[in-house]
């Protein structure tokens, strides 16, 4: 093995994906997969979940294994952490990546979308984190810390919202969050990091990037011309659970094709129709 093969390499690692069925998650579990690691995938629609495993193990490299877990309510999560116990006893890579959104204007929002929007976003995190600690402490090691990564937003670091005032709260909590597991774990030797993805092709974002048309003029708003591809979160991925990553912790990632520092209301009035 050459030493960029060596440094790279994640081949053997076991990993958990929430929210691995659709989107940036899939987008994750792929590049987990290929890159030779044993990953779990969860959501709450757990047949997707095996129909996309099923799919992953097509490709070779790792292997894939894909069930239903809900981390949206305390028994849901520990419904999912007595399946990852029955499956692992030691956990490589956590990625937090299940998530919630709720848009409506600012006059019609609604009291309840804030509880589900922060619980799925917030609550799980810290929560399927801290339940994990024992299973991620079994696969640290000094050389090879374990990794958790949180998915944040470039809506958590700029002001926009078009009526996701529960979401881009949310991430940017999840930043916050991230930074302050990093400074907690780190004796445990645990790295904790975020994403924070400007435009991919996610239900999420269907809005925006639903069809080609409205990929292509969403792309246009972003500096680097266009919306972000599984490669773009694929190398994000790879490097912050390689060798290649272990000495980075606290860090909130942007992989957004340079949103965060543009001035752009990338969400509002300037958004496609």
């Amino acid at each position: 093995m050459s030493y960029v093969d060596e440094l790279f390499s994640i081949k053997g690692k076991t990993a958990l994906v929430t929210g691995g069925a659709t989107g940036i998650g899939r987008m994750i579990a792929t590049a987990l997969v290929q890159a030779g690691a044993n990953v779990m995938i969860s959501s709450r629609k757990g047949a997707d979940c095996e129909k996309v495993a099923a799919e992953l193990n097509a490709l070779g490299g790792g292997k894939a294994e894909g069930f239903a877990g809900d981390v949206g309510s305390e028994a849901g999560i520990a419904a999912l952490v007595e399946e990852i116990r029955a499956r692992t006893d030691k956990l490589h890579i956590l990625m937090n990546n299940a998530g919630a959104a709720w848009g409506e204007p600012l006059e019609a929002f609604p009291y309840h979308a804030w509880a589900k929007v922060l619980s799925v976003n917030v609550t799980a995190v810290f929560h399927l984190t801290r339940e994990l600690l024992p299973l991620l402490e079994a696969a640290a090691s000094d050389d090879d810390p374990a990794r958790v990564i949180n998915l944040g937003s470039v809506m958590g670091t700029q002001p926009i919202s078009d009526g996701n005032y529960a979401y881009t709260a949310s991430k940017a909590a999840v930043h916050h969050l991230t930074r302050t597991l990093a400074l907690e774990l780190s004796g445990r030797r645990i790295t904790v990091n975020a994403f924070a993805p400007g435009p991919f092709q996610s239900r999420m974002m269907d809005a925006f990037v639903g069809t080609d048309d409205k990929a292509v003029r969403t792309g246009q708003l972003v500096p680097l011309g266009r919306i972000g591809g599984p490669d773009d979160v694929a190398g994000a991925t790879i490097y912050l659970t390689s060798r290649a990553g272990r000495y980075v912790t606290a860090a909130i990632l942007p992989i957004d094709g340079g949103l965060s520092v543009h001035d752009v209301h990338f969400l509002g009035s300037e958004s496609p129709t």
